[in-house]
């Protein structure tokens, strides 16, 4: 059985925002790699950046990878 990662990005909306939940809280909705690693940042990892949130194992991308920000 595969553990639940705890920061999950949804698919992208019509206005290409992703939400971005964070142990089962919706802290908001991102645009870019930069607005999930500012989310990340808010979320006590203080030191992410843009590579961390990349290749992190933590972040399940559903609906595209970190490249995917439109519908």
């Amino acid at each position: 059985m595969t553990a639940a990662k705890p920061v999950v990005i949804y698919p992208p909306d019509e206005d290409g925002g992703r939400r971005v939940r964070v142990d089962g809280v919706i802290l908001g909705r991102a645009f870019s790699v930069q607005d999930v690693a500012a989310f990340m940042q808010t979320a006590g990892l203080q030191d992410w950046n843009e590579m961390d949130v990349v290749r992190s194992e933590l972040i399940e991308w559903r609906g595209g990878g970190p490249d995917v920000w439109e519908q």
